[in-house]
């Protein structure tokens, strides 16, 4: 969902971005809409992901976020030094046995040139295909499949990611509403039950993936941030076991009212349904309360869809992320379990909030 990503990347930049308006629909086109699309205000690539890993019982969970913000008072500076794009990154690590999250994040300027060509240029975007790159961190396409390398304070990422399924447009057609008004919309599609290999480092020890090991990888781009009246959201994204795919979300208002509402469910025979507004309704179950920011999260959901009504409890209650350095913003992204109406584990995927540390401010 773009207004949690954007919100999270861009609250330094009040007053700098264009006057949004609606999102004509159009069809996606690849690899070119895998690129960067540096004309839109906001833009975000975001990998989720569950690690089973050789030798060891309990999981590791992973993400891997690239933010791009475009700044609209440089655009006309003829410099090469000028900022025209802020790009942002986000990793971190579920360690499931330890009861520890891990991160790390980065910020740096971009003139908006071809990587290569700028030599004041630390980041840069491809605007062909998937390339992000902030200095050493990078996301990528290389062949069929997309390649991160995240080498981050107290752990590092060496991953591959292999499709196992078409691109999974959300909303309508690949055009993703997110609010009340026309204008609060992006173009947003998937890639649910990504193929992982590779190796994640924790704290200088190596661990090797095996079979079982999954993600998902979001992408979304628009002119609008996020309604005035958002507090914040919750969202989930899930890889069921059966093959089939799970996107949820609400967005809450400042009296704690849902203010907008959405979602999708493809089969593994790959039927795709996108949910209507109202037909999404999260439930909170249980809270746990942040001793870094006093934030109260709800830790485990009934999430109702058309699908079905699912419960969503994360793997260990602290997966707070605090990214005043980077982005401004303090809030929880982890992994969980889903079990469907039966009380079946039928799933893994991610579970993110935000607005709960404090009321979104850009």
């Amino acid at each position: 969902m773009l207004q949690r990503r954007a919100a999270l990347a861009v609250p330094l930049l009040a007053g700098l971005l264009p006057t949004a308006w609606a999102l004509p629909a159009k069809r996606l086109a690849f690899p070119r809409d895998a690129g960067s699309h540096n004309d839109f205000a906001t833009e975000w690539w975001y990998l989720t992901g569950y690690a089973h890993v050789a030798g060891q019982a309990a999981a590791l969970g992973f993400q891997v976020t690239f933010f791009r913000s475009r700044v609209a008072s440089t655009q006309a500076m003829p410099s090469r030094l000028a900022a025209k794009q802020l790009l942002f990154a986000h990793a971190a690590v579920t360690d499931v046995a330890g009861k520890k999250l891990w991160h790390d994040q980065r910020i740096a300027r971009w003139s908006g040139e071809p990587a290569g060509s700028n030599p004041a240029d630390t980041a840069s975007a491809s605007l062909q295909d998937t390339g992000v790159r902030l200095r050493d961190w990078s996301l990528q396409r290389q062949g069929a499949d997309l390649q991160a390398q995240i080498p981050a304070g107290d752990f590092a990422l060496n991953l591959n990611f292999k499709a196992t399924q078409p691109v999974l447009l959300q909303g309508k057609d690949g055009l993703s509403r997110k609010g009340p008004e026309a204008k609060q919309a992006s173009y947003y599609y998937s890639q649910p039950q990504l193929q992982v290999s590779g190796s994640i480092a924790l704290q200088g020890q190596t661990r090797m993936l095996e079979t079982g090991s999954t993600a998902w990888l979001d992408h979304e781009w628009s002119q609008e941030v996020l309604h005035p009246q958002a507090q914040g959201w919750d969202w989930i994204g899930i890889n069921l076991f059966d093959g089939s795919a799970l996107t949820a979300f609400q967005l809450r208002d400042r009296q704690g009212g849902v203010l907008w509402d959405g979602g999708s469910f493809r089969s593994a025979a790959g039927v795709r349904y996108a949910f209507s507004r109202g037909e999404v309704l999260f439930k909170p179950v249980r809270s746990w309360r942040s001793p870094l920011s006093r934030a109260s999260y709800p830790v485990e959901w009934v999430v109702r869809t058309p699908a079905d009504y699912y419960t969503v409890k994360a793997v260990i209650d602290n997966q707070e992320l605090d990214s005043r350095s980077s982005t401004g913003a303090i809030y929880w992204e982890g992994l969980s379990e889903v079990w469907d109406s039966n009380g079946k584990l039928v799933g893994r995927g991610y579970l993110e909030m935000t607005g709960y540390a404090a009321a979104l401010k850009l």
